[in-house]
């Protein structure tokens, strides 16, 4: 055994012998380090702690602290209850069972589906493994003796697993003599290092996600370094049920689903007032700055689609009908009907950019187990627009969009982060325009001042993006706007445009949509609120509270008034005692309450009540509106202050 040489974050370099291992390397750095390790990096690599260093390398020693531990904490978690669930339920097969952003899952084959009691006794065969502090070990062994010990325990999934992966020796990973799986790894060196987990809820799966295939159980978990963590995400997440927007939705009367229309929300009349309340601010905020509104079909030849390409690769996503012999696709995006406008009249340089925006219904085949009420559905509108530019305009067309972006969200009071998706593996084009583009991307993100993160290879095969990201309430991410370059379909449609030396050019399509589609919007909308939308796209803005009969003449006119002055009010003339009234008010998140009882009727006053603030005293239904009206032109900004 030779010597190697290893260097260290600090930029230190030691001398080791090879073959020395990582959790070797933190003992001899610190016994404190050696006691916190519970992974290495060699060389850019997440190893386990009995990794064997064969070669120099940049050795960094994971802990709690760094950025790769947590997934890393949550996916040996993950394992741990795999072997809860194989040791309680014996003949059950594994599925996978990775880390994910709040947590973690594992998918299951059993007999029956598993219940709130199940649940609890898989937490508790966790702690007891846990108490146990069994290893967690890597196993290299021959991908046939892997598939022979799994066909025998009866888990032809895991044959399929490791059929697929190639090489003659595949890794496993044992936690002791109570659970084995086929996994690449890393893990934790053994279960005493999980403390703070908790099992949440289960749903149906299917194996790899396909509805043909194996139907499974998927159990989520989460998983934290400290009590403390975790305690704080599960009061996240019970104040997220209190905001999930599909309760709200039902609450406050804004939409409604039946299963004769899956996937396709009714929009009710509260809804319906929100729903045009984004679409015509969006038209607001788009028509000053260069876009024209179009309508396009809904339903298509499939010559269009195979024209975009979709329908070789998108088609088992899309509505397919059929109409005297001929096959067409309902529109499941706007892009391609944008091209045959563009295409549908000479275009000069002196015309670009030019902008199309449409808000028109788009339908996509969404399998139903993954239909989640607003935010997974079949059927929803996008204030999508496409932007026809020459090569030339990108950088600046981009700089105004992100500009755009950012207005917007600032007026819903919402933080973003952006995201850079650059060159995949797999693209069209030439390497030389991908790196125009992206720097032009680059650029634009610099001249606007937005901090922004790489996603290096992770744009779409026919150009680069920026995804933006949503902060809400509760800290959650919500991908909503997307800013798209696209080289591809301007070729497949063969679109010019004649330039300034009066030759033709092909023309660059920039995709954009800020909200996303209206119906994620919403739901991230109402989620972020918790249903207590600003004053200015509350399906009602005012609610005015008669305190007897004889005040709701009185109370009528006051409504009416507020809704000449353009605000939207209505009138609760029931039979209720005023509390009861107030009360009702609150439940529907309406901003004001104007109560009006035998003084505002003689003085000509209201009594305003603030849903955030109470009691604000009398007025004069004047002065409610002005002041009304103010707080509405001021939009987001007045409830970022607040």
């Amino acid at each position: 055994m030779g010597q190697i040489r290893i260097t260290l974050p600090d930029g230190s370099v030691r001398e080791v012998e090879q073959g020395t291992r990582i959790a070797e390397v933190a003992a001899a750095i610190s016994p404190r380090l050696a006691k916190s390790a519970l992974a290495g990096l060699v060389d850019g690599r997440l190893v386990d702690l009995s990794h064997a260093l064969a070669a120099d390398a940049a050795v960094r020693i994971v802990t709690p602290d760094s950025p790769e531990a947590l997934d890393l904490y949550r996916h040996s978690t993950a394992h741990l209850m795999a072997a809860a669930v194989v040791n309680l339920f014996p003949g059950s097969q594994c599925g996978i069972g990775p880390a994910t952003d709040d947590g973690y899952f594992y998918d299951f084959v059993v007999e029956r589906p598993f219940v709130p009691e199940d649940l609890e006794a898989i937490e508790k065969k966790m702690r007891e493994f846990a108490s146990r502090d069994l290893r967690y070990e890597r196993r290299m062994i021959s991908k046939a003796e892997a598939k022979a010990y799994f066909a025998s325990r009866g888990e032809p999934l895991k044959v399929q697993l490791i059929d697929e992966k190639g090489g003659d020796v595949v890794s496993c990973y044992t936690i002791d003599d109570v659970f084995m799986d086929f996994c690449t790894g890393p893990h934790l060196p053994s279960t005493g290092r999980v403390k703070a987990f908790k099992l949440l809820t289960t749903s149906n799966a299917y194996w790899k996600g396909d509805a043909q295939n194996q139907p499974m159980q998927r159990v989520y978990g989460t998983a934290f370094f400290s009590e403390t963590e975790l305690k704080a995400h599960l009061q996240r997440l019970e104040e997220a049920k209190k905001r999930d927007h599909r309760r709200l939705g039902r609450e406050l009367g804004l939409f409604t689903f039946h299963p004769w229309a899956p996937g396709a929300a009714f929009w009710l009349a509260k809804g319906t007032t929100v729903y045009n309340l984004l679409a015509d601010y969006m038209r607001q905020v788009l028509f000053p700055a260069g876009y024209v509104e179009l309508k396009t079909p809904l339903i298509f030849n499939k010559a269009l689609w195979e024209t975009s390409g979709h329908w070789q690769h998108y088609r088992q996503n899309m509505f397919l009908v059929e109409a005297e012999g001929e096959q067409m696709g309902v529109k499941a995006m706007n892009c391609p009907g944008h091209m045959l406008v563009f295409a549908s009249e000479g275009r000069s340089y002196r015309d670009l950019p030019l902008r199309y925006h449409e808000q028109t219904a788009l339908h996509r085949n969404e399998a139903s187990g993954v239909l989640s009420g607003l935010t997974r559905v079949r059927q929803f509108s996008q204030d999508d627009a496409h932007v026809f530019v020459m090569e030339s305009q990108i950088g600046d067309e981009v700089e105004r969009l992100l500009r755009l972006v950012q207005r917007v969200y600032d007026d819903f009071g919402l933080d973003v982060s952006m995201k850079l998706s650059t060159r995949p593996a797999e693209f069209l084009g030439e390497v030389a325009t991908w790196e125009h583009a992206e720097a032009e991307l680059r650029r634009a993100l610099d001249a606007v001042g937005l901090a922004y993160t790489v996603d290096e290879g992770g744009g779409a095969f026919y150009g680069p993006k920026i995804d933006v990201d949503v902060m809400d309430a509760l800290a959650r991410k919500w991908q909503c706007a997307t800013i798209q370059l696209d080289y591809q379909l301007p070729q497949r449609f063969n679109l010019r445009y004649v330039g300034a030396d009066n030759a033709e050019h092909q023309p660059v399509v920039i995709h954009r949509a800020i909200f996303g589609s209206f119906e994620r919007f919403m739901a991230l909308l109402l989620e972020n609120y918790a249903g207590a939308f600003p004053l200015w796209i509350a399906p009602v803005q005012a609610s005015v509270l008669p305190i007897a009969d004889r005040h709701a003449p009185y109370a009528a006119a006051v409504r009416d008034r507020l809704a000449a002055a353009g605000l939207r009010a209505e009138l609760d003339d029931r039979q209720e005692k005023i509390g009861y009234k107030i009360r009702e008010a609150q439940l529907q998140k309406v901003p004001y309450m104007l109560v009006v009882g035998d003084r505002e009727m003689a003085d000509g006053t209201i009594s305003v009540r603030s849903r955030a603030a109470g009691d604000l005293g009398p007025g004069t239904v004047d002065a409610f509106i002005e002041t009304a009206l103010d707080e509405v032109r001021r939009k987001g900004r007045e409830s970022r202050e607040q």
